[in-house]
């Protein structure tokens, strides 16, 4: 027996807008949330034309043109979008009859590539019994029939197996939202032999074993250790009405401070060149769908959201430092640089919000302009949450004499930052001040 997805209601009438807006076919992203029991689609988005199809909204003639590159591109930026226990769980293609016999082998090549793409961001990896299958989607855009079939794309031989596709309204209008702050505070050590300039390196190492951390770690959910029950037991449903309460937010993450007993701790001596610190908060959020979801499926969704947000950002730091610095610049002066906050923006008939980053300097037509080009949304000001402060990135190299203008000017900038503080806005100033921001800090001699 295949599986069975449960889809929002007006993705149906999305698809058909596009099989008459685009020819001869037009691929796109199913985004939504696997269980061992069902398997929900709350949005499909297709993929944003190139500038030369922009004008004609046509594409090549043959599938063998599919540009799965560009596709791979776009399914990474949406999964820096989705919160917490959302995915890319699949996508479709709609195509015109003549095509219709190879639209399955593309959309398989498709899948698999996906994957393999958004694997290699990612720094936790599946559970055993994890749902591993994606959907393929086939639409005809003449005959509007409709093919669903899955892949396991944890194995590379996987056959097609049939799926049912089930329409479904208000799916996703009232899913659980987990929110938690995550401090962070990780500091990473420069070897002498690694380069200077290799930040973007040295950080994903450290959070590789900072992950590892927050895998490990003990939640605590409005006070109590929960085992694998139901979530939502012990809740109290809202006066005169059958649902619950949409939103868990007295959350805590409890990180271990070692690896048990069974484990042997040794201190290690490095020759290093500098250091990286992380630290600060960070906001989190995860959406779980409201048919008995189980605590194991929560806590799994906001752990990989903690993971998935600082990944994200400092990827898209290092992105906006190389197209304006270019690859190869290296910094031996103290800089700060500004690191993107998180927003999220509601969309209709959802519970349900999607995510984003900007940077300070950042106006609100850019991320509107985003929206409409990775998530085929239309946003307006009013709907864009920002959820946190300013934080800042400091790069500063450390000599081993302070002399007393570089004292004066960490004094100035301690002293700013508490002005700043009392303001609502938080900026890094000092490696000495521990304050709730998020800044990272580079030490290099």
């Amino acid at each position: 027996m295949g599986r069975t997805y449960y889809v929002e209601e007006d993705i149906g009438q999305y698809l058909s807008d596009l099989s008459t807006k685009f020819k001869p076919y037009v691929t796109g992203l199913l985004i939504g949330q696997c269980s061992s029991q069902r398997d929900y689609i709350i949005r499909a988005v297709r993929t944003p034309p190139k500038e030369e199809q922009k004008e004609g909204n046509t594409s090549p003639s043959k599938l063998e043109s599919i540009d799965e590159e560009w596709i791979n591109a776009h399914a990474s930026q949406v999964s820096r979008m989705l919160p917490g226990g959302l995915l890319v769980l699949g996508v479709f293609i709609i195509a015109t009859p003549e095509l219709s016999k190879d639209s399955q082998n593309a959309l398989r090549k498709i899948i698999f590539s996906i994957e393999k793409s958004l694997t290699k961001r990612r720094l936790w990896k599946p559970a055993e019994e994890e749902v591993s299958d994606r959907a393929a989607l086939q639409v005809c855009s003449a005959t509007k029939k409709i093919v669903c079939r899955t892949y396991d794309v944890q194995d590379p031989k996987s056959s097609a197996k049939p799926a049912d596709w089930k329409y479904q309204s208000a799916l996703s209008a009232s899913w659980l939202s987990l929110d938690c702050t995550v401090n962070v505070n990780i500091h990473i050590p420069l070897l002498a032999t690694s380069p200077n300039h290799d930040l973007e390196k040295n950080i994903k190492n450290g959070l590789n074993r900072w992950s590892k951390q927050i895998e490990d770690s003990i939640f605590l959910i409005n006070g109590q250790i929960k085992d694998d029950t139901e979530l939502l037991e012990g809740q109290k449903k809202l006066r005169g009405n059958t649902q619950y309460s949409t939103q868990i937010s007295d959350i805590k993450v409890l990180t271990q401070l070692s690896q048990g007993s069974s484990h042997r701790s040794t201190a290690t001596v490095q020759v290093c060149s500098g250091s990286i610190n992380l630290k600060g908060a960070v906001k989190c959020r995860a959406y779980v769908h409201n048919n008995k979801p189980k605590v194991k499926e929560a806590v799994q969704a906001l752990k990989r959201d903690i993971i998935n947000t600082l990944n994200d950002r400092c990827e898209i730091l290092f992105e906006d430092l190389i197209i304006n610095e270019g690859p190869h610049k290296k910094n031996f002066e103290r800089v700060y640089h500004v690191l993107p906050q998180r927003l999220f923006v509601p969309f209709a008939g959802s519970s349900v919000m999607l995510s984003d980053y900007k940077f300070g300097d950042e106006a609100a037509g850019e991320i509107q302009e985003r929206f409409v080009e990775m998530l085929d949304q239309s946003v307006q000001d009013e709907d864009i949450h920002v959820a946190e402060e300013l934080n800042t990135v400091d790069v500063c190299p450390v000599t081993e004499n302070t002399d007393d203008t570089q004292q004066k000017q960490l004094t100035k900038a301690t002293l700013l930052m508490k002005l700043q503080q009392n303001m609502g806005v938080v900026i890094a100033a000092a490696v000495a001040v521990f304050a709730s921001i998020f800044s990272f800090n580079y030490f290099s001699d």
